[in-house]
């Protein structure tokens, strides 16, 4: 923790990792949503364990490759103030059209853990994760790999992504797992009804990605945004204009609880999120410093059971959250 005099966010835990309760996750840094600047993002990982975000969370795809570099420039220095997680195991077909497949097989998974080291410029990792199953191969395979890579101290801990509890379980009897990855959010609360209790009984914590909606929540959205070529965005069911405009509701809602806090909607989003169980984790894209600045405040908003009852009344996102061909869940 820094020894300045900005207000700490609480830490919580990722297994046996302690992190600040909100972290860093580099997907938009990356230019999936569109252009984005290495000045910018050095600046947000240099300054956030300023706050005590601890956690940066990055993957080898983001980019490719890019991401993972850029992480690697930046906590030259400071490696010891940071807790690194990255994920391997997807692999891009076509990244023009954002197509991915997984691969986690242990031939594969030790080259892309070596070159993700490399990347990184680090004697190891904290949590490196299993980005997505792959059907190919028994978990069991995968999950024991990446404990030979524990015991020879190349990672600290295993996370897994986009998982069901029936994975987890298995996973689990191989070797504890440090954290559970998947997107939740207000417009995405599927893993509430299943992962999440299993991850708060098994004492495993949980990392929403995408926790603002891929910008929606935070009120960055409207029906005539043009997304550039190669935003994710462009072609997610989610953000066509008819969606914007019935999702909507959700900002209107945030945007009312917020103005009684003097708070912004992503903080609402992220408080909701962070009053789901002490062991959850947001990872918002923090690609300028002054989302940064913003976003930590959800740390220390307590939403009233009235503010959170109104949140979690809301109606199911219009759209599935993926394009019919990425329904697997190929990013985050």
């Amino acid at each position: 923790m820094s020894n300045n005099n900005k207000r700490q966010v609480p830490a919580r835990k990722l297994g046996s990792i302690e992190v600040g309760a909100i972290g860093i996750g580099c997907t938009a840094m990356s230019g999936w949503y569109g252009a984005a600047s290495e000045d910018d993002a050095i600046a947000v990982f240099r300054h956030a364990a300023e706050y005590g975000v601890t956690l940066i969370d990055t993957a080898d795809c983001y980019g490719p490759y890019t991401s993972e570099e850029t992480l690697g420039r930046a906590i030259a220095g400071i490696r010891d103030k940071v807790v690194v997680s990255t994920k391997g195991g997807l692999v891009f077909t076509d990244r023009e059209n954002f197509q991915l497949k997984p691969d986690g097989r242990p031939v594969y998974m030790k080259k892309a853990l070596e070159d993700s080291l490399k990347r990184l410029k680090t004697d190891y990792i904290d949590i490196y994760y299993l980005h997505r199953l792959d059907v190919n191969v028994p978990i069991e395979e995968t999950v024991g790999f990446l404990a030979d890579q524990v015991r020879a101290g190349k990672i600290r801990a295993i996370g897994l992504s986009e998982v069901s509890v029936e994975i987890l379980t298995r996973a689990q009897a191989v070797h504890p797992l440090a954290a559970v990855e998947s997107e939740m959010s207000l417009w995405t609360r599927g893993p509430l009804a299943d992962v999440l209790p299993w991850t708060v009984k098994n004492g495993v914590g949980f990392v929403p990605y995408a926790p603002l909606g891929r910008g929606f929540l935070a009120g960055n959205v409207n029906p005539d945004m043009k997304f550039p070529p190669g935003d994710f965005r462009a072609n997610n069911p989610r953000f066509t204009p008819e969606a914007i405009r019935q999702n909507n509701i959700y900002v209107e809602r945030m945007r009312e609880i917020g103005k009684r806090h003097d708070r912004s909607t992503a903080v609402v989003a992220l408080a909701w999120l962070l009053a789901r169980a002490p062991n959850v984790v947001p990872i918002p894209g923090m690609e300028k410093l002054q989302f940064l600045q913003d976003n930590v405040q959800a740390t220390w908003l307590e939403l009233s059971t009235d503010e959170l009852a109104v949140l979690d009344a809301l109606p199911p996102a219009m759209g599935e959250r993926y394009p019919e061909k990425h329904q697997s869940g190929s990013h985050g």
